[in-house]
Formats: C-alpha cells, structure tokens, sequence
C-alpha cells in the first residue's frame, strides 16, 4: 500500500479529537450481508458507549446475512446513508403495484442472496423497508461528507438525489480538484481494487475524496473496512480467511491517478 500524497487533502486530527478517551466517528464500508463479519469489525474496534458509528449504505445483497445486518443496524443507536443496493430493493419492492424490470435488475445484482436471508421469516419485514426510506443520502459531519457513490461534479448540489448520491462513479472520481474546500468526500460503492494500481483491501484516495469499500463480497478481497477519522486509523477484518489488521490511514492509501486526455478519448476521437 502506498502512503498519501504530499498535496493529500486529508484533515490532521485535533489535539482533542485524538485524545485516547474521546469519542470516535467511525465509517463503515460496504457490508453486503457479512453479517458474521461485521460483528467481527466491531468487536475488533473495541467501541465505547459514546464512540459514534457510521454506515456508507449497501447493508444488503450478495453476501449470506442481510436480514441480520438490516436487523442489526435499524435497531442499534449507528447511523446509515442510503446505498444504491437499498435503493434497488426498495425500487423492487413498491408499496403499490409491481415493477418487472426493477425486480429483475435487483435479483441480478444480489437480490436472490437477500431473498434466502429472510427465509426463517417468510416475508421481508415491512418496518425493514421502511427504515430503508429514511436513510439520508448523506451525512455531513463537518470535516468529513460521507455518500454512498459521490457527487456529480457538473449539477448543483440541491438537485442531486439518489440517482448521483447512490450511482455516480467516473465522473466524481475523475475530478480535477475536490469538490469541497474542507472537506473530505469519505465514499464506498465502488471496490477499490478495482482502481488501477490499487491492491486488494487498500484505500483509494482521488482529489478531495476517499473511497472506503474494500469488497467483502468479493473473492478476490473478502475485506471489511471500519475507518476511525477521530484516530486516522484503518480496521479490517477478512471473511474468507482470519485475518485482521490495524493500519495507520496514511499507510492503507493509495492515491488514485486520473487518467490522460489520450486515454479519456473514446476511440475515434483521435
């Protein structure tokens, strides 16, 4: 893993933010329905009864347990965002009527997997869903902005809604410079191996952003990402082997590099 940058845009802790018996904000990446290995995440945290925890949406789909990980999150006292996989369950799933295509393209991206975790009950709970419908698209904790997807950097903020917050992709991790002067962008929904250069269970950095979802769902990562801003500290837990680590953030990050003109050229261009 390679360490920030000199022009990196991530905040110094204040002296009493890092104080070892403050309060921590921690964010949590991605879960999708590693229920087992997000109570593993938080045991590894040692949390304290006033430490505060932050979810980046994508609770459910693709892993085996995401009715326990939706129990577990809307009972507790954490916050969460809404994820662009909630945001398709919820499309699937209407209070009135039925709708095919968005019923197809949730079973495609894990829906089945979120299915069979309900199964002891017979029914996806209503109060489940409901609580889907309250979860903000984002939450500004000062220093840190934290969004499922990202911004789009071309609409004004007031009318962006889930089809940026939950989706967008290139064209926020592409940007030339950050998006908020003061404050660090902290984001999940894209696995960041899948940045070129970046090694499984790394952190991605780009301009004014951090990207935090180190695919627990995936084979070829399995790693589950608890970041501690109060501490600037990384925990992580892998669910397809036992393993756990503690990093310092500088040392779990590698810096996103935007690509040339040349190569944002769509063929035919030249």
């Amino acid at each position: 893993m390679n360490s920030k940058s000199s022009n990196s845009v991530l905040p110094e802790p204040s002296p009493e933010l890092a104080n070892a018996t403050a309060p921590r904000q921690i964010v949590v990446g991605d879960v999708h329905g590693h229920y087992d290995g997000l109570m593993q995440l938080l045991d590894y945290l040692d949390l304290g009864e006033t430490d505060e925890v932050y979810f980046l949406g994508d609770l459910v789909d693709r892993g085996p347990k995401s009715a326990q990980v939706v129990e577990f999150v809307k009972n507790s006292s954490y916050r969460c965002i809404l994820g662009n996989h909630e945001h398709m369950m919820l499309s699937a799933l209407p209070d009135q009527g039925e709708n095919p295509q968005a019923w197809q393209a949730w079973l495609y991206s894990g829906g089945y997997a979120t299915i069979s975790s309900y199964q002891d009950a017979g029914i996806i709970p209503r109060e489940h869903l409901q609580w889907m419908k309250t979860l903000p698209l984002y939450i500004d904790l000062g220093g840190a902005w934290l969004v499922h997807a990202g911004i789009h950097p071309t609409i004004p903020l007031t009318k962006q809604a889930a089809t940026e917050f939950c989706w967008v992709r290139k064209e926020f991790h592409q940007i030339a410079k950050p998006y908020f002067e003061n404050k660090l962008v902290i984001v999940g929904h894209t696995i960041t191996f899948t940045f070129e250069g970046v090694e499984s269970g790394a952190l991605v950095q780009g301009q004014g952003w951090l990207g935090i979802d180190t695919g627990v769902y995936h084979a070829r990562s399995g790693w589950l990402t608890g970041l501690d801003l109060t501490h600037q500290k990384v925990y992580q837990v892998n669910v397809l082997h036992p393993a756990k680590r503690q990093l310092p953030l500088e040392e779990a990050i590698t810096n996103f590099k935007r690509p040339s003109l040349l190569t944002r050229l769509r063929p035919g261009k030249l």
